[in-house]
């Protein structure tokens, strides 16, 4: 049943933003040296034509959304272009509702037919991940207008006094499962927001580790090279390793460097990130046995293991049921929504690592079904700069994750931020090993839009309706 507070897109702006990084960050086989990050304006109107503007925004991450053979320059092209089609589309659609009304409606029945013909005729096709990550700008910033026209924060709006459907409309339970989303509404699974979150530091495949590592090429800008003065200087307990997949003896050695300095410097936690490179549980397996042996305090110290194997989990259906024996280990590429995580549950997976770069109205649909079905959550970043990081920083504020947030995009790119960061400075910079939110109010995401003094480019592309 149709709501008053219901409302439809009227109107977008796509704006790209370049940016590049102090020091390179390795995705798997690729290694990202720059970013276009992709800033979308939406405007909004309900039935009686009031209308509201809200932001998007998201990275442009070739490499993690579409790791190929084929010229990046050719893939990030592909992406640009396909943020355009968005653009449009969602202006053209007639969907209306809640935000995440609208964006379940463009996911499930215009989203499909965009990406299906934008690939026709190509030898390789663009993912799903890749095409779902051109629609987050857009289905972002239409939760920031809906919240800017009524006055209230995004995630106060997660209720049946805003939603004309319950999540039973969205989601299925899994057939052995005894939960049902009849009356049920997101609110349900959130949790009051917190300002203070643990913030998880990326140590990156080329990142150097001590002295032996340097090569002479590290940047001299007064940040922090080597991942001791990391920690010190932003008080780290938490540190996410990325490895690579292929190399037993390496990603050993690697946890093991890693893992002796955490201790040093009296770091807590660490996790592991095998970027979907591993084809084999036994890969995973021999690691966390032999750490269990030799370095028994490093193993322990691992909280989760994430996402070591292929992206498409329907063509690989592994069963990671002895790995998750040993620790959790959580979905994060191949959780393209809600489905992906129900098959991913049935394989043995018991957590699922959320980011809102593959939309807003995703990653709401999947935490309250993984966290209905007992699986544990964590928010994960895409280097989130600028405007980006706030979104994605609440909804780990509005989750119980595991432990805190990853952020890392003042790590590769810091003064990309420096206008978001003059109003928000407690979510751009990590002190005492946290991040603090307190700077984000008022409606919609709490951007603060207008006291953020950024100047953007000439528009990609403007549609009005």
């Amino acid at each position: 049943m149709a709501k008053p507070s219901d409302v439809y897109v009227t109107g977008t702006t796509l704006y790209l933003l370049p940016v590049k990084t102090r020091i390179p960050l390795k995705f798997g086989t690729e290694t990202l040296t720059s970013v276009i990050c992709a800033r979308a304006k939406v405007q909004v109107s309900d039935s009686n034509g009031k209308i509201a503007t809200g932001w998007g925004e998201t990275p442009i991450s070739v490499q993690w959304v579409w790791p190929s053979n084929i010229p990046f320059e050719e893939r990030k092209n592909c992406l640009i272009e396909f943020c355009k089609i968005v653009a449009r589309a969602i202006v053209n659609s007639t969907v209306k509702g809640h935000p995440l009304e609208i964006g379940y409606d463009f996911r499930e029945h215009c989203f499909p037919k965009l990406l299906e013909e934008f690939n026709q005729n190509r030898l390789q096709k663009m993912p799903l991940l890749a095409g779902l990550l051109c629609c987050s700008p857009f289905d972002i910033a239409v939760y920031d207008a809906y919240g800017n026209l009524f006055g209230l924060p995004i995630y106060d709006t997660y209720t049946a006094e805003f939603l004309s459907r319950d999540l039973a409309y969205f989601l299925t339970p899994a057939p052995d499962s005894s939960v049902s989303f009849q009356s049920k509404y997101p609110e349900q699974y959130l949790i009051p927001r917190r300002n203070v979150l643990r913030a998880w530091h990326l140590v990156g495949g080329l990142d150097p580790i001590d002295r032996n590592d340097l090569t002479g090429d590290e940047p001299q800008d007064g940040y922090p090279v080597l991942l001791s003065d990391w920690i010190l200087r932003d008080g780290l307990k938490c540190l996410k390793i990325k490895l690579r997949g292929n190399d037993e003896e390496w990603d050993f050695e690697r946890i093991v460097k890693v893992g002796e300095i955490a201790i040093k410097y009296n770091v807590e936690w660490l996790s592991t990130d095998f970027n979907c490179t591993v084809l084999s549980v036994d890969y995973v397996i021999w690691i966390l046995d032999k750490l269990r042996v030799e370095h028994p305090k490093i193993y322990e110290m691992i909280l989760y293991v994430e996402q070591p194997f292929p992206y498409d989990l329907e063509k690989n259906r592994i069963d990671v049921r002895s790995v998750a024996a040993r620790k959790p280990i959580f979905l994060d590429e191949s959780a393209h929504d809600w489905r992906i995580i129900m098959l991913g549950r049935s394989l043995g997976w018991n957590g699922v690592a959320l980011k809102t770069c593959k939309t807003q109205t995703g990653a709401i649909l999947s935490a309250c079904w993984a966290k209905a079905h007992g699986m544990t959550l964590m928010v994960q970043d895409l280097t989130n700069p600028m405007l980006a990081q706030i979104p994605h920083v609440l909804l780990a504020a509005h989750l119980d994750t595991i432990m805190g947030v990853e952020t890392n995009s003042m790590q590769f790119y810091p003064e990309a931020s420096r206008y978001e960061d003059e109003v928000h400075p407690g979510i751009y910079k990590r002190k005492n090993g946290i991040i603090e939110l307190s700077s984000i109010r008022g409606s919609g995401f709490g951007y603060r839009i207008d006291e953020i003094k950024r100047i953007l480019p000439e528009p990609a592309i403007e549609i009005s309706n």
